[in-house]
């Protein structure tokens, strides 16, 4: 018993301490090298990465129903290419629709922004505010500087170059024939990795694939109906104020929506200014009470009962992920920063759920050991 009660020299604690850091150092260092790699080598094939993203996020929209026409007896070739057309026609005719209403009015848009702007530092410099017009002045001079420049960039066209509209073109072309293939094999990809991997490995990486694709295509699915709903409602109240952009701005909500808590805010924002040009106050009041009771509503209504407890991510967690995307990819980056975030956190969840079952099996053999420990020293 002596021995288990001896006093341990301060030294030696300390020793360890150091020691326990420079192992801890060590792996923080190494971890860091890893993922500058990673991120060094994602940057520098991103050119055949991002389309092979792109494949995979309309994959998850498109392959549960080409899995219910496998059900019913149709052939994985007939069932991808029925599913990719009808998607193909679909998004045609609702670009068709849409795009010279967006198109034509996109300079008002941004117009109706850059003076609703003026507006509100014409209210905020008077009275009773008073306050200085130094910083506001060049901070609203920046926003009409950007906002008139992403006009001009809309009003002449994406394809205002041969390069760039090859690019889009082949972008788009790929991102097609990936989707079909994935479609129409993807669902051979994890029996084949499980076998692949075999018994030790294998079993891990298709618990974990399947886990991440099940969390994807629940957040890509269910972000497209809310992006839906918040577009229809907001459009609607903005034609009901009689906005003459309600049709440009809800399409802007629809896409906005697919950038979490900042794309939100910047169309909202948007709806709001252009709102209290093209009509009066008291509209872009009302324009404001109807954006605000949209979000909350989104984000205590429609996004818990639709995604659920699915993603089970932070909003802190959600919005460094989109600043860091959207810092480091622009606007790709902003829109796949979620997707991202919630294939890493299942990941980590799977880790963790493994550790425990690790913990569990090993704590009845160290009690035992500790209770031998105990009878030997009495």
């Amino acid at each position: 018993m002596a021995d288990n009660n001896r006093i341990r020299d301060r030294g030696v604690v300390i020793d360890d301490a150091f020691a326990g850091l420079q192992r801890w150092g060590l792996r923080v260092v190494v971890i860091a090298a890893a993922a500058f790699i990673v991120g060094w080598g994602i940057g520098h094939v991103w050119m055949v990465l991002f389309p092979v993203a792109m494949a995979l996020i309309v994959t998850t929209v498109l392959g549960p129903p080409a899995a219910w026409l496998r059900s019913k007896g149709w052939p994985a070739a007939l069932a991808a290419a029925t599913i990719v057309v009808g998607f193909i026609a679909a998004l045609v005719g609702f670009i068709a629709i849409l795009t010279p209403q967006v198109a034509n009015k996109s300079d008002e848009v941004a117009a109706g922004a850059s003076d609703g702007l003026q507006k509100v530092r014409d209210w905020i410099t008077g009275e009773p505010l008073n306050l200085s017009e130094g910083q506001i002045t060049a901070a609203i001079s920046a926003l009409q500087d950007r906002l008139q420049s992403s006009a001009s960039a809309i009003s002449s066209g994406v394809f205002s170059t041969i390069t760039t509209a090859t690019s889009i073109i082949i972008n788009i072309v790929l991102v097609l024939m990936l989707t079909f293939f994935f479609v129409k094999d993807g669902h051979k990809f994890l029996p084949w990795l499980n076998t692949l991997g075999g018994q030790r490995a294998g079993d891990h990486l298709t618990e974990v694939l399947g886990r991440v694709w099940n969390t994807l295509g629940g957040f890509i699915r269910t972000q497209s109906l809310v992006a839906l709903i918040d577009a229809v409602l907001i459009g609607s109240g903005l034609a009901i104020l009689g906005s003459p952009l309600a049709v440009p701005l809800g399409v802007l909500t629809f896409f906005a929506a697919y950038i979490p808590i900042i794309g939100a805010f910047v169309s909202g924002a948007l709806a709001v200014l252009v709102t209290l040009v093209t009509n009066d106050p008291k509209d872009a009041l009302i324009a404001l009470i109807i954006v605000v009771a949209v979000q909350q509503l989104e984000g205590n209504v429609l996004s818990p009962i639709l995604q659920g407890k699915s993603l089970n991510l932070h909003p802190a967690v959600v919005l460094l992920s989109v600043t860091a995307g959207g810092s480091l990819f622009g606007v790709t980056g902003a829109f796949l920063a979620v997707p991202v975030a919630a294939s890493v956190a299942e990941i980590l969840r799977y880790a963790n759920e493994r550790i425990d079952d690790s913990v569990s099996v090993l704590a009845p053999k160290e009690d035992a050991r500790a209770a031998d420990a105990l009878a030997d020293d009495s």
